[in-house]
């Protein structure tokens, strides 16, 4: 009986490349995650599947260990090492093992009793080893980089074979529930915080929410990818805010007060002195982004736009003219 096939899960070629096997993944997750099918146990066995075949594919050393011995990879440690010991697996075809009631046998013997001797008492149980790392997109707007904002994850992980404890060990034989490798894959849930102060290409890590630990090792780390929206008012310049306010020609003539917003939602007042030419900068100290990681924050610069008047009454009209005559 044949074992899975990862390429065909993923449906892409022996050959194809690591940019080829991540799109198949994030296309076919896309459609049978959890999310999309509530309540839909074919889609979620499917998902399954989908996720064990991208974590063996997408690690270099793993896809190697799986070119070389099919769904045992596992065990290629194991295999290498019975074979240094006199049983010479290299002439057999590991792409097909795999099955519940498959019978082998190699050069040397049944392939059941070398199990037994790799497994027996004299095995030793697999090192604890480090989660692996994963990282998440997360798009945010403007507003919440400014103040700080959380997100609740869906992700594909990894969990702690409930079977084995993660050992991947069972009555001293490879555990048929995780199929030795320790852990089991799950669809879990996490809430995670992005600090203020963040902005596009932005890495956030998450100490010890990343991969499950296997044989009780460490779990890996969470890093998020951070992308900020563009804004309709504001233009973000490192730290610095840039806005534009529009300021009527009788205040930049003669002086007077204007409103300019802040990604806080309240405005602030500015004075305008007399005779402020258009394009003029003025800088709000203090009122930009958070900077990420330090005390402070950056500036709001406001840019003043001149709005000249329309629909003019005779008598501004007049006024206008006066003052044309004036200035000659």
């Amino acid at each position: 009986m044949a074992g899975k096939d990862y390429y065909k899960i993923l449906g892409v070629s022996r050959t194809a490349s690591d940019k080829e096997i991540k799109q198949a993944f994030r296309k076919l997750a896309r459609k049978y995650h959890p999310d999309v099918n509530p309540n839909n146990k074919e889609a979620e066995t499917r998902f399954k599947e989908i996720s064990e075949a991208h974590d063996v594919l997408n690690d270099k050393e793993k896809r190697r260990k799986y070119d070389q011995f099919g769904e045992n990879w596992q065990y290629a440690d194991q295999f290498t090492q019975a074979g240094a010991q006199g049983a010479p697996f290299e002439s057999f075809d590991f792409s097909g093992f795999g099955g519940s009631g498959a019978h082998f046998r190699t050069e040397t013997g049944d392939l059941g009793e070398i199990f037994g001797s790799l497994f027996g008492r004299q095995a030793r149980r697999p090192r604890p080893q480090k989660g692996r790392d994963i990282e998440h997109p997360v798009e945010i707007t403007l507003e919440e980089a400014y103040a700080g904002t959380s997100r609740l994850l869906s992700m594909e992980a990894e969990d702690t074979c409930p079977a084995c404890k993660g050992t991947g060990i069972t009555a001293d034989t490879p555990c048929s529930q995780c199929r030795g490798s320790g852990f089991v894959p799950q669809v879990k849930k996490i809430e995670v915080k992005v600090p203020a102060g963040v902005k596009t290409g932005s890495r956030v890590r998450l100490a010890g929410k990343g991969g499950t630990g296997h044989a009780g090792g460490q779990p890996g780390d969470l890093y998020l990818a951070i992308k900020v929206r563009l804004h309709e008012i504001f233009e973000r310049r490192e730290d610095d805010l840039h806005t534009v306010v529009e300021v009527p020609l009788v205040s930049a003539m003669l002086g007077g007060e204007v409103k300019v917003p802040t990604p806080a939602g309240r405005e602030l007042v500015l004075k305008i002195p007399p005779e402020t030419q258009n394009g003029r900068l003025f800088k709000l100290s203090g009122r930009g982004m958070p900077r990420l990681g330090k005390t402070g924050s950056g500036n709001l610069i406001a840019q003043i736009k001149v709005v000249l008047p329309t629909g003019l009454k005779p008598e501004e009209k007049h006024l206008f003219e006066r003052l044309k005559e004036l200035r000659g």
